[in-house]
């Protein structure tokens, strides 16, 4: 019998290789950015052709190489870095893998040209499906320039699982931005389809942030700097108004590479406590710098995830770096920690533990599960009659029938609330009244609702809008006064993704050069608004609504606009709008819960309420 197992050919592992380090054309951007880095470069430009698709092409100002370097590093485990293996626990910079350059030639035809300070020629390299198809001498300027055409041409297979030209460009900024984040010496350009998204002029790390993140953290962020023996930290961090419902703007980097990390996150999120809602999320830009012995940067082939020798320090560490930054500008509230003399008179401090009390304590089992060694987590066995009931949970069910007792619930579920939906009638007799700015009460047979106004405004919205992309789009009023919208880059990415369910919704929306907007339009049905705040917030509502992967993009869309123009809480009501909002919940399908799924109103009967009050 033949032998079973065969060494892979050199092209199919690059492949495979190419699998783990290049997902999509970011990854890529990701790896020949960070290459440059190391070359010493002070100048680096991302040029883009159909989100990488096409071409993804990075040049760079650094040291270039020989023509000897320039051919091996297109070999698999090639590397200028790493020289015996102390030199994998000492790591500082950034692109040492030796399979990238590799795994890119594997799954695109890649474009080298190279030359290095006082070189007289150049070297031009021609590579596709891992095998070099010319190689020549060139004029070209010092530095290097790598173009990767037809990403995946030679594995139809991945490309097809590629996204939307919108979607891939969004994350090649996001790579874009986290490099040039590290690095604000550095001169930084994007290009995509000859325009020019990006222009980052060397400077400091605030101008960086600013420049990346927007010019509305310009005075709202904190300075945060703290050092050690064992590590340092600096960078900046937001102010607690600057809270947003989604993560975008959280850069941690350890020894300036970016990491992905939700132990430091969640010590960063402790110092906020109390500061923020629990559902927000601070801006911050961090850099931890340690010896790269205590960092193990090799968990992932992205290298986006990390480990450290002694984690509870480092956590321990940026909690106090942040708590102190934000304390320092009179943000965080001061604490009296002299004890107030009224509770030193307390029985259980004033009185004697006695031995019996002791005893009495020590004897329960909450006490002996955190004293006795690996009891913490001990859960008594349940006696098998506990058992029984669970038991028959678990017994095998038929499909058939499981379906169509789901189906039985689903229709009885309908008929109940259409049955009470006919319960509540409003007509111009019904009296409506307005509670702390925020709540409806509709009387009722024995009963009442207590309608909650954003929530019933936000369902009405919400098929109105739904409504009007399966049928006649909404009426478009023109602005007398068009307004211009300034965006970050990410921003401004996934704004043009949106706009042609924008303008069925009524927003005529237009591209203004870079990474400016034009409000041609609005929906004639809208008030006077802000329509840079009614932007902003709704692609915030937009990136919160993201991390649904079974929601449609119009769909997160509508649901962002219902909740950006839905009547807030603490907003006063004339009679007029609350009998027009009730009418308007009723007529809706379902009128009991909002987009969100939280219900639009509760029911208080009155023998419940007579059993309040013990009657």
């Amino acid at each position: 019998m033949a032998d079973k197992i065969l060494l892979l050919p050199d092209n199919i592992a690059n492949q495979i290789a190419a699998g783990e380090v290049i997902q999509r054309p970011a990854s890529a951007v990701k790896e020949l950015l960070e290459n440059a880095v190391d070359a010493g470069a002070t100048s680096i430009q991302l040029i883009v052709v159909d989100a990488g698709k096409t071409l993804l092409q990075v040049v760079d100002n650094g040291s270039g190489m020989s023509e000897t370097d320039a051919r091996m590093s297109f070999e698999r485990h090639a590397t200028s870095k790493i020289r015996n293996i102390d030199d994998l626990f000492h790591i500082r910079t950034m692109g040492f893998r030796g399979e990238a350059l590799a795994s890119i030639a594997a799954v695109a035809q890649v474009e080298l040209k190279t030359k290095r300070t006082g070189d007289e020629t150049g070297t031009f390299i021609e590579i596709a499906n891992s095998s070099v198809i010319r190689q020549e001498p060139i004029a070209v300027a010092e530095g290097t320039s790598i173009a990767m055409k037809n990403l995946f041409f030679n594995v139809p297979a991945r490309r097809n699982f590629l996204k939307s030209n919108a979607a891939e460009m969004r994350h090649i900024v996001e790579e874009f931005t986290r490099v040039a984040m590290a690095y604000p010496h550095i001169k930084f350009t994007l290009t995509s389809n000859g325009q020019q998204l990006l222009h980052l002029e060397s400077g400091s790390l605030k101008q960086r942030v600013i420049q990346l993140l927007g010019n509305p953290y310009n005075t709202k962020m904190v300075s945060v700097t703290d050092n050690t023996d064992y590590m340092n930290i600096h960078g900046f961090t937001g102010k607690p108004e600057t809270a947003k419902k989604t993560r975008g703007d959280q850069y941690f980097f350890v020894n300036n590479r970016f990491i992905k990390s939700a132990y430091l996150n969640h010590a960063v999120m402790s110092a906020y406590q109390q500061l923020i809602p629990a559902d927000s999320f601070p801006m911050y830009v961090l850099f931890i710098d340690l010896d790269p012995e205590q960092v193990d940067v090799n968990v992932h082939p992205t290298k986006q995830e990390i480990k450290f020798e002694d984690e509870k320090i480092v956590y321990a560490f940026v909690q106090a770096a942040i708590k102190h930054a934000l304390a320092q500008f009179s943000i965080t509230p001061t604490l009296d920690f002299d004890l107030d003399a009224s509770i030193q008179k307390l029985p259980s401090i004033n009185q004697p533990f006695t031995t019996e009390q002791k005893e009495h304590v020590s004897g329960g089992i909450l006490y002996q599960g955190f004293t006795q060694k690996n009891q913490a987590h001990f859960i008594e066995k349940p006696s098998s009659q506990e058992l029984k009931s669970w038991k028959a949970f678990y017994e095998p069910v038929k499909q058939e029938e499981a379906l169509f007792d789901y189906e039985k619930k689903a229709r009885q579920q309908h008929f109940a609330i259409q049955s009470k939906k006919n319960q509540f009638e409003i007509d111009d007799t019904t009296e409506l009244a307005q509670v702390l700015n925020t709540y409806i009460i509709l009387p009722a047979e024995n009963r009442f609702l207590l309608i909650h106004q954003q929530a019933a405004h936000e369902r009405v919205l919400y098929q109105q809008m739904k409504q009007a992309t399966t049928g006649v789009p909404v009426t478009i009023q023109k602005s007398l006064f068009p307004v211009t919208l300034e965006l970050t880059p990410a921003d401004a990415v996934l704004l043009n993704e949106l706009l042609p369910d924008l303008l069925l919704l009524g927003y005529q929306i237009e591209p203004f050069g870079k990474n400016s907007f034009v409000v041609q339009g609005t929906p004639a049905d809208l008030e006077d608004t802000d329509e840079k705040h009614l932007i902003d917030f709704t692609l915030e509502q937009y990136k919160h609504f993201n991390s649904d992967i079974r929601v449609s993009n119009r769909e997160k869309l509508i649901r962002s606009l219902a909740r950006q123009r839905s009547v807030k809480k603490d907003t006063r009501l004339t009679e007029r709008e609350m009998r027009q909002l009730v009418t308007d919940l009723f007529q809706c399908e379902p009128f009991n819960t909002a987009p969100d799924g939280s219900p639009t109103y509760l029911e208080f009967k009155q023998d419940q309420i007579e059993k309040m009050f013990g009657r």
